[in-house]
């Protein structure tokens, strides 16, 4: 059974949202039948990498509230985050374009490793504090789960799979998905935001009813996600 989800490793309800369904397909009794593949999606494609203010400044600047304000904006996410056993560093963390970091998951996707850059990139973002659009941390990233120094270099260097990353875009555009996480099972499930365990296990079993897609349209379960504007809740 096939299920692709739409993340960008900015999010920090994309990271959340992977444990919670990660404790879903622990329970599901045919786990050992599950693809899962990771699709891009940049929260922000013009953001500006700026390692001089951390993810609380930044958002008190971009909206225009107090930094007082922000800190309770991360505070719900931080809280929910340490529910699932994350402990988020927003105050140190790093304000980096993602784009490079997509290239590295599309390059990891071809062997086989998807999901293991995947925690890597949002472990170093989100609980690490490094900066995901230095070319030092992703190469570092990528030979921790046993991809080749060179060759990452070599793709860090040149523009590759940067198509890759443009077609899950443009595929998430078409689909009509504006936030993520999104979770898309079998092309007929779909499922938006960090859900609970029980929701997530509960459409995996309906999905798996019908393991055959279908062309009726999707089936969307709402939870907290982050949208293309920034917005997360």
């Amino acid at each position: 059974m096939n299920i692709n989800i739409w993340s960008d490793v900015r999010c920090p309800f994309c990271y959340i949202g992977k444990r919670k369904f990660e404790m879903a397909l622990d329970k599901f009794p045919h786990k050992d039948k599950v693809n899962v593949s990771w699709q891009s999606f940049e929260l922000d494609p013009n953001l500006e990498t700026r390692t001089d203010v951390n993810a609380i400044d930044y958002i008190s600047k971009i909206k225009g509230i107090s930094r007082e304000d922000a800190e309770g904006m991360h505070l719900h996410v931080t809280q929910v985050a340490k529910e699932v056993g994350l402990d988020f560093n927003f105050d140190k963390a790093v304000v980096a374009n993602s784009f490079n970091a997509h290239r590295l998951i599309q390059f990891a996707k071809v062997h086989q490793k998807g999901n293991e850059v995947e925690e890597a990139l949002f472990k170093s973002h989100f609980i690490e504090a490094k900066n995901i659009d230095d070319t030092d941390t992703l190469v570092a990233i990528g030979m921790s789960i046993g991809l080749e120094e060179k060759e990452v270099k070599e793709v860090l260097a040149s523009d590759a799979y940067s198509k890759e990353v443009r077609r899950d875009e443009m595929q998430a555009q078409k689909m009509g998905i504006g936030g993520v996480p999104f979770f898309v099972l079998n092309n007929k499930y779909g499922v938006s935001g960090a859900q609970s365990p029980e929701t997530f296990l509960e459409v995996l079993e309906e999905s798996w009813k019908d393991f055959e897609a279908t062309n009726e349209p999707l089936i969307i379960k709402q939870g907290e996600s982050c949208a293309a504007d920034g917005e997360c809740n």
